[in-house]
């Protein structure tokens, strides 16, 4: 029986609350292709030297990236509401949780009608880097958002619904750009770096302990955190950030979790509450209105019943 809850687990996000009817003609969008698109055309700041390298995968995970990307899984034209997420895997800033953390996720929020983009980004933790994970990690996150504000009508997004959402080190990751200020004094390379980085709601799956306490929390957006209560690497860091928006009346949502650890993804456990922690994000996403058709300017949306 848990193995059968487990195999159904991920359809858990999409299936708790109803996708939005068909409009008339809706606009096309991109069709899947997983092709990575390049953040940086003429390649990411400060890695000019290793950018020629292949990728290494291995089973789900992702290391060695020096070509920071996104990959698009837009949503159906039938069924997408407007919204996007940029989906940030973690692994310790030592590889990418490429599929339980990024690919799955993916999928799964296309089904709610939000289209996804997964971000590989550059590994300050890995043998060998000089990256950073506040400066370059950060930047190739922050330049996500900024992308897909920038090519928001191609996919039928509006601009101003672009969501982030990070698992573990990636959850640090969206904690950074969305809780704290951008450093003074970064580069600007085209007019994609006019865009806003700071996405418009923020999902952090146990985040790891950097940008937390935050420093810019009055002007986070808001946040859905879950973690697992005896988690010691992110139990603490979820808690600290969600009492920092509390406090500064940031509309927030925390789930911890009683007796579990860390990593337990969309279908990692043998404990029924955790396999249901995604219909507390759908809830969520529901209840501020991120699920909810949207007029997008030039773009045919689709309409509820």
């Amino acid at each position: 029986m848990m193995r059968r809850i487990r195999r159904l687990a991920p359809l858990l996000l999409a299936l708790a609350t109803a996708g939005p009817a068909a409009a008339q003609d809706p606009a096309p969008v991109p069709a899947p292709t997983y092709t990575p698109i390049p953040l940086w055309p003429d390649g990411a700041p400060g890695s000019a030297a290793r950018r020629s390298e292949p990728e290494i995968g291995r089973d789900y995970w992702l290391r060695n990236i020096h070509d920071p990307s996104l990959t698009a899984f837009p949503a159906a034209p039938a069924h997408r509401n407007g919204a996007a997420i940029v989906v940030i895997p973690g692994g310790g800033h030592k590889l990418l949780v490429w599929t339980n953390e990024g690919t799955k996720v993916a999928t799964a929020l296309n089904r709610l009608g939000l289209t996804a983009f997964v971000l590989k980004y550059r590994l300050a933790n890995e043998a060998g880097s000089k990256y950073s994970v506040a400066g370059d990690a950060a930047d190739d996150a922050r330049r996500a958002i900024r992308w897909v504000r920038a090519h928001a009508a191609e996919y039928g997004i509006d601009p101003h619904r672009v969501g982030a959402m990070g698992f573990s080190a990636g959850g640090e990751l969206v904690s950074l750009i969305a809780d704290n200020p951008e450093p003074a004094g970064r580069p600007s390379h085209d007019a994609i770096d006019r865009e806003s980085a700071r996405p418009d709601f923020q999902m952090l799956v146990f985040p790891g302990p950097r940008g937390i306490p935050a420093t810019a929390i009055a002007t986070a957006p808001p946040a859905f955190l879950v973690a697992g209560s005896r988690d010691a690497c992110c139990a603490a860091p979820s808690v600290a950030l969600y009492e920092q928006l509390r406090k500064a009346g940031v509309s927030a949502e925390l789930h911890m979790f009683a007796d579990s650890d860390h990593a337990f993804n969309l279908d990692e456990s043998d404990r029924i509450s955790i396999l249901h922690w995604p219909d507390r994000l759908n809830d969520w996403l529901a209840d501020g209105g991120w699920l909810s058709a949207k007029a997008v300017p030039g773009v045919a949306t689709t309409k509820p019943n």
